[in-house]
């Protein structure tokens, strides 16, 4: 069935796309065998993260900048990543409903997806969602963040592009840079740019990027560009500036530097779940128990309770606490 899906999204079914993205959320073994069927279809997307505090815009920006690179004839994929609703812990779709306008157009796939409390606002299935509209055949996938302050610094494990979105009256004229949002950045953008202290906010970015040119130790000097996305302003300047860093990436070898770093932190954050499960189903609970009752009452460091753990389970040996046939999972 997976397989079949698989076939109809390389065809262009559309309802087959937003089908496996639905089971890229499930996760599970149909999700792996979706994902190792599709794999060999995915490389050709240009993946653009848009990140930035909650009020900066981002959803009106995504949806200007779909409607521009439209306009380029560029196919365009987008994930909206929503606050999970803590009553039915699916996504608020309140990304998917600003953005509705688009959703007539076949170039562009827009889904919202639950961040499920993921660091970053980024939703553990999101990555493979990007490969499921990568195959799909979008030329962009662009994928909005929550804005969860400090942790927007996930979206860069994720995609080769990253616009910071930055607006005045928010604050904190220095926002983005306490966030550590500039080492991340390749684009920034002062959006709401009519109002009141936008000028302010553009100098005091331009200052720190200024202040940090010589520290950076990159070859690429990320544009400052202000937009106005309600009114539709700026969208193809900062399209512009999409496509001139995609260029420098491919031109000076950094696309394939920065596609092996990803491929990299990939795996290794696959291989530490996979193998943080592996060794949960192996810890029966009163060991748990014990071991985090021992943390608790300052009997046992927590480094010396996980190092029992991993020594147990790359011994092969399966912890005591419970007869056999009982429930051991301490989750």
């Amino acid at each position: 069935m997976n397989l079949d899906l698989v076939d109809r999204l390389l065809s262009g079914d559309r309802r087959a796309a937003a089908q496996l993205v639905t089971l890229m959320e499930d996760g599970g073994p149909p999700a792996r065998a979706a994902i190792a069927a599709l794999y060999p279809h995915t490389g050709r997307a240009h993946i653009v993260g848009v990140t930035g505090s909650p009020g900066t815009g981002k959803s009106t920006l995504v949806y200007e900048l779909a409607k521009e690179f439209r306009s380029r004839g560029k196919t365009v994929g987008i994930i909206a990543v929503d606050p999970t609703s803590p009553f039915s812990g699916g996504a608020l779709l309140g990304d998917r409903i600003r953005m509705q306008k688009l959703s007539t157009d076949e170039g562009i796939f827009i889904r919202s997806m639950a961040s499920r409390g993921q660091l970053g606002g980024l939703a553990r299935a999101t990555g493979d969602a990007i490969k499921v509209l990568d195959a799909f055949g979008s030329d962009l996938v662009m994928v909005e963040t929550v804005g969860a302050g400090q942790s927007e610094v996930e979206i860069a494990r994720a995609a080769h592009t990253v616009i910071v979105v930055d607006a005045p009256g928010l604050g904190d004229d220095i926002q983005a840079i306490k966030a550590g949002l500039f080492e991340i950045a390749d684009i920034f953008v002062v959006n709401k740019a009519d109002r009141d202290g936008a000028e302010r906010t553009y100098l005091t970015m331009q200052m720190m990027l200024d202040m940090g040119e010589g520290n950076c130790g990159r070859d690429w000097r990320p544009p400052l560009l202000k937009t106005i996305a309600l009114q539709g302003e700026g969208a193809a300047v900062l399209a512009d500036a999409v496509e001139r860093h995609l260029a420098h990436l491919e031109g000076s070898g950094q696309l394939f530097v920065r596609k092996k770093s990803l491929a990299e932190d990939e795996l290794r954050r696959i291989l530490g779940q996979e193998l943080l499960d592996r060794l949960m189903e192996r810890v029966w609970a009163k060991e748990w128990d014990s071991l985090t009752q021992g943390i608790a009452d300052r009997t046992i460091d927590p480094y010396t309770a996980a190092d029992t753990l991993l020594k147990a389970f790359l011994g092969g040996v399966a912890l005591e606490g419970t007869a056999e046939g009982e429930d051991h999972d301490p989750r």
